[in-house]
């Protein structure tokens, strides 16, 4: 009952009230990245969302415009020659996801899911397929991501996301959501390149 039609509610209202109440913010944001480096306000990256279906996920542009595209950040040999001075603030933060309440409100994203893996991660799309995983809609935050994030391996993250898809609930969301703010003010399980 509630992965079917209460959670979508919630997850709409809470968005379309959250864009709202942070317009303020958002247009700040804007404005700062406007002034600080050349390109586009957004970055518009290739997800894998619900039912594995792609979809374009939002977020406020943190790098430079020619920065490869298809290659998670933590996986960079040197992330730091391709991140704005800004968007170092905006990734630290987390603010750069806050476009991605449009997403929500578009339906291809909730705010509690599996994180949306990038089109070409074809080893954790069939890792999630074991758990069902890739039936749920994506979130803005989710299970895996408040365990470990970028510090996690493949198998690991499909995992938790197995036991979000197994266990999702009301108070699962909640608890999801209040780690989430810890991890922000903490900044736990943030890579930034690869050490390989």
């Amino acid at each position: 009952m509630y992965q079917k039609y209460i959670k979508r509610i919630v997850d709409l209202l809470i968005s379309l009230i959250a864009l709202v109440l942070l317009s303020w913010l958002f247009l700040i944001i804007i404005l700062l990245v406007r002034f600080t480096s050349k390109g586009p306000l957004f970055f518009c990256q290739k997800r894998i969302g619900l039912h594995k279906c792609e979809f374009s996920m939002i977020k406020f542009r943190t790098m430079r415009v020619h920065t490869p595209s298809d290659i998670p950040t933590h996986l960079l040999l040197n992330p730091e020659q391709y991140i704005t001075p800004f968007g170092k603030f905006l990734r630290w933060s987390s603010l750069d996801e806050l476009p991605q309440l449009i997403n929500i409100i578009k339906g291809n994203m909730a705010i509690v899911g599996p994180r949306p893996a990038l089109w070409n991660q074809y080893d954790l799309i069939e890792e999630r397929d074991t758990y069902h995983a890739n039936n749920l809609r994506p979130g803005l935050t989710g299970w895996a991501q408040v365990n470990g994030r970028d510090e996690l391996t493949i198998s690991e993250k499909a995992r938790l996301d197995g036991e979000y898809t197994k266990n999702i609930s009301f108070l699962f969301d909640i608890k999801c959501i209040i780690k989430t703010i810890g991890y922000i003010f903490r900044h736990d399980g943030i890579r930034e390149g690869s050490s390989m």
